[in-house]
């Protein structure tokens, strides 16, 4: 069993080496080798994390009494492998800063070209956000108006209604007593077309005496 996690041992040794060499060129090597590195160095991370893996069930193998330096050594490679990702991260940062940097085409005075164009571009940015608060606004402001007028016009339209509705029913009324006035006067014996008729409401009729 041992015999296994040294094996694994050795080959973790050798392959941390070959990657903690390579990390070192990168920053060295021109921009198409170091894409090329990245993603070797990429691989042999890979490998490196399978290989601790397997060192780590030979040690659950190992009897307890002797399991405690096996112990120690793991917490020793795993302490160096979390070193040798925190050292490649940052050159792939560095690396990735290259590449933004021929990109864009930096010079000694990229920085402060960029400083401004983006300090030009907010300027931009802060004066079309006031002109589209002043337009929403105004909007508001609009349908706030339009509103006010369509209630108007609904009250006006309620009113010019009950209007219509109160001479609907002053009409019917006068229909209605003027029916009532010639019934009274019919029964009366008087001639709705009598010459002395009115249609006056006090209007009396008398009857001419024998």
């Amino acid at each position: 069993m041992s015999s296994d996690f040294e094996g694994y041992e050795q080959d973790f040794a050798v392959l941390t080496a070959e990657i903690t060499s390579k990390i070192a060129r990168v920053p060295r090597l021109p921009p198409d080798e170091k894409k090329q590195m990245v993603a070797n160095v990429e691989k042999q991370l890979e490998e490196a994390k399978e290989l601790l893996e397997q060192m780590d069930l030979e040690v659950r193998e190992i009897p307890p009494q002797s399991r405690g330096m096996y112990s120690n050594r793991m917490r020793s490679y795993k302490q160096e492998m979390g070193k040798l990702e925190t050292d490649f991260k940052r050159s792939r940062i560095a690396y990735s800063d290259e590449v933004r940097n021929e990109l864009l085409g930096d010079d000694g005075n990229s920085s402060e070209n960029q400083r401004a164009h983006l300090l030009d571009n907010t300027e931009r940015l802060e004066r079309s956000s006031r002109r589209l608060e002043a337009g929403y606004q105004i909007a508001v402001e609009t349908e706030q108006i339009g509103q006010e007028m369509l209630e108007n016009l609904s009250h006006d339209r309620e009113k010019i209604q009950r209007a219509r509705e109160r001479l609907r029913e002053t009409d019917a009324n006068l229909g209605k007593s003027s029916r009532i006035l010639t019934g009274m006067l019919r029964r009366d014996g008087v001639s709705p077309c009598w010459p002395g008729w009115s249609r006056s409401l006090n209007l009396v009729s008398h009857r001419a005496q024998p």
